[in-house]
């Protein structure tokens, strides 16, 4: 465990906050057959769908709200496509770590006011598909505690809220900050490929409701608002194949649906994860077979 950790974890498990266990998964749930590679269909496909449908006619459903739309943004070029040979080497090390973080990954108890339950039905009525489809990769910018100790304290204004699903140390810790089956407050204003939820079509609609988040502990040279910075390391990469293959095969997600807090961001404030490494990812998610 990182030595910087051990103080925080103590204390709170002192107070009855925090537990140890592993991640429920083996390593035949993380190198057996991909799961769903198709993507779902977008909000503006099912649109464009009914508008070609001779069944169609006016009256036959209701009108979406213009507020249900997000505004005009760019689609997602997924950066882990193309090739994807296995390496045999690659394959045992994650292995042999994926049976380890079933005993040493952290798990927190974060304060309610940090997270919700993914909805149902959005603000007009229209029923929602909760399950998670999308990862959005983050960074902590500071370091692993400050994250934890945010999320940990409680934030009673709205905008002050914040939570990812997982993080991950810079010495491939993993702390399981919230259930993947809760919504966390990842990104505020935000879209992906023509898609967000509206709960309160007075602020506008984010991908929280469909989204899983995680984020990566920021080295020191990048506790800054500076650009780039040195980069994760092998272990963080190696910690996050093994994350993310767990929630693809569970979910169904396709390596196209794993994008950055960049790119889902609509106010264009957000730069993490910066200075990421797409190639040691896909190294790592061909060799354990989940992008072929």
């Amino acid at each position: 465990m990182n030595t910087s950790l051990r103080p925080l974890v103590l204390a709170l498990a002192g107070a009855g906050v925090l537990s140890i266990g592993g991640l429920t998964w083996l390593s035949r749930d993380l190198f057996g057959a991909p799961g769903n590679a198709g993507g779902r269909a977008s909000l503006l496909d099912l649109l464009e769908e009914v508008r070609q449908s001779p069944g169609a006619g006016a009256g036959s459903r209701q009108p979406v709200p213009a507020e249900a739309l997000p505004p005009p943004h760019a689609a997602w070029r997924a950066p882990l496509g193309g090739a994807c040979p296995a390496d045999p080497v690659v394959r045992l090390r994650l292995t042999a770590l994926a049976e380890r973080l079933r005993y040493s990954t952290i798990r927190l108890r974060i304060d309610p006011s940090n997270y919700g339950e993914r909805f149902r039905q959005d603000a007009f009525g229209r029923p929602l598909d909760p399950t998670p489809q999308v990862v959005v990769l983050h960074e902590t910018v500071f370091g692993i505690n400050s994250a934890i100790n945010t999320f940990m304290t409680p934030h009673p204004r709205d905008e002050d809220q914040v939570s990812y699903h997982t993080l991950i140390g810079l010495d491939g810790q993993v702390v399981e900050a919230l259930d993947p089956a809760k919504r966390a407050f990842g990104a505020g204003n935000s879209a992906f490929n023509g898609r967000w939820v509206v709960t309160n079509p007075e602020i506008g609609g984010s991908i929280n409701n469909f989204a899983l988040h995680l984020s990566l502990e920021t080295p020191l040279d990048g506790e800054n608002q500076g650009s780039t910075h040195s980069g994760y390391t092998a272990a963080q990469y190696d910690a996050l194949a093994i994350v993310l293959a767990r929630w693809m095969r569970r979910y169904g997600i396709p390596a196209s649906n794993i994008t950055t807090h960049r790119h889902v961001d609509l106010g264009g404030e957000r730069m993490d994860p910066r200075s990421f490494n797409w190639r040691e990812l896909q190294v790592r998610l061909a060799s354990m077979g989940v992008l072929c």
